[in-house]
């Protein structure tokens, strides 16, 4: 992603990768079929992280309840709070056609993986999951959205905000 920030897409090749990851290319080509796949590893961790923290709540827990509290799950295995530099940077660079395609996929599959985890823990219950996840998944957009605007603030105190806002038809 560094690499993308400081020459475009366009510029950056899998061989620049390789050598900024100090591996061959044919190692790269063992992990990643291709540039876009490697940019956005991390955002496929995320997801399966995301996914596994909510499969992880308590069996009780509401399901509103229950993706809020992976987030913060989420939120502290970082172990270092956001910076909004590298949230803006990512964004920009991301704004290439061929990653954007592969990161609406990677949204499509994260709401995917929730409500997949969602009908684990209560089992099917028509589309109301899918709403749900589709919800939270617009108030994160929003409160990162609204955090990357804002100065001095934390990122999990404005998705808290931005989420109690949303949530009050799901909480309970």
């Amino acid at each position: 992603m560094r690499l993308t920030v400081e020459r475009g897409f366009d510029q950056v090749t899998v061989e620049a990768i390789a050598e900024a990851a100090n591996i061959s290319r044919r190692t790269f080509s063992n992990y990643f079929a291709c540039k876009e796949e490697a940019l956005l590893h991390g955002e496929r961790l995320y997801i399966d992280a995301f996914a596994r923290h909510l499969r992880e709540r308590p069996p009780e827990e509401a399901a509103w309840t229950a993706l809020r509290g992976a987030v913060r799950a989420l939120y502290s295995s970082w172990g270092r709070p956001m910076d909004r530099e590298w949230a803006a940077r990512t964004r920009l660079a991301r704004d290439h056609p061929s990653l954007l395609a592969r990161q609406l996929a990677n949204q499509s599959r994260l709401a995917q993986d929730l409500e997949e985890a969602l009908e684990e823990r209560v089992g099917p219950p028509g589309v109301r999951h899918g709403v749900l996840v589709a919800v939270f998944l617009a108030g994160l957009r929003v409160a990162v959205s609204a955090w990357n605007e804002q100065e001095g603030c934390d990122l999990l105190t404005v998705v808290d905000e931005v989420l109690d806002e949303v949530g009050a038809p799901f909480d309970g």
